[in-house]
């Protein structure tokens, strides 16, 4: 077992499941590139994946999973439906299709990948992730890209909170009101691109590169640093083995409260994020 694995914290979800702090995004990987990378993580330490139907390589994780001798029990697989199955009955189907595709029999926390509003199915989505829950078939369920109104409406219509509600979340693009409500309610806020995908030179900024020269890491390792002081679990996208072992290691060094801040301070100075309201799968 890798030393990287036993240095990362494990965050406790509502549901009572245990997730780690830091995982491996897949997107936009094919089912090859994205199983030699799930297997070069695990070798790594990583134990949380994140997957998506609408990534379209749920079989090559599962075949990446397959490949390694690293117990299922140890792994966080992370896998999002999308807008066709926003009903009871389709979040079923959807289940059991990542499931097929995943080559596993549960899934760790389960996702509405986009609510998806002119639909206007994803409360039904929600019930549908609920029943899962109470039958054992996911550890956790969860919503990405939803707003604090559409947060609200499922927790009212059905009482269940979500374990994690993951979203657009990188220094260019903070929101600090949803993540506000998130912890007061005990949601889990996940970044996807939480290196700004790889646009608008955030790892080229002043404040990251001032953070990451004093403390001697690489400014992805800052980025990544500053979602974790903040309580987000970031989930960045990368196929290089290398990198993927200096982006999990994270936990040997803390930034400043003065270095968080000068790093908050480039919200909305890159493009806007995407917008959930007019985009969605």
């Amino acid at each position: 077992m890798s030393d990287n694995y036993a240095s990362v914290p494990l965050r406790e979800l509502n549901n009572g499941a245990f997730m780690p702090s830091i995982g491996l995004g897949t997107w936009p990987l094919d089912d090859i590139q994205a199983g030699a990378a799930v297997a070069h993580a695990l070798e790594a330490g990583y134990r949380l994946i994140d997957t998506a139907e609408q990534y379209g390589n749920e079989e090559g994780i599962g075949e990446g999973i397959g490949s390694t001798s690293i117990p299922r029990e140890e792994i966080f697989i992370t896998s999002k439906f999308n807008a066709q199955w926003h009903s009871v009955q389709g979040v079923m189907d959807a289940w059991e299709n990542s499931c097929k595709r995943l080559g596993v029999d549960y899934i760790d926390l389960f996702l509405i990948h986009w609510p998806n509003p002119n639909q206007g199915n994803y409360v039904q989505a929600w019930e549908g992730l609920v029943k899962l829950l109470k039958r054992g078939r996911v550890r956790a369920i969860g919503t990405s890209n939803f707003t604090v109104e559409q947060l609200q409406e499922i927790i009212d219509a059905t009482g269940v909170v979500p374990d994690v509600n993951q979203f657009q979340l990188s220094p260019f693009w903070l929101d600090d009101a949803r993540v506000a409500f998130h912890s007061e309610h005990g949601i889990l806020t996940e970044a996807w691109a939480p290196l700004g995908r790889g646009e608008h030179g955030l790892l080229e900024t002043s404040p990251v590169v001032q953070a990451a020269a004093a403390h001697k890491v690489t400014p992805a390792q800052a980025v990544l640093r500053w979602h974790i002081e903040r309580g987000v679990v970031p989930i960045p996208k990368t196929s290089n083995p290398d990198r993927m072992v200096e982006n999990l290691d994270v936990f040997a060094f803390n930034l400043s409260p003065a270095e968080v801040l000068a790093i908050d301070e480039l919200d909305g100075t890159a493009d806007e994020r995407v917008d959930p309201m007019r985009f969605g799968h």
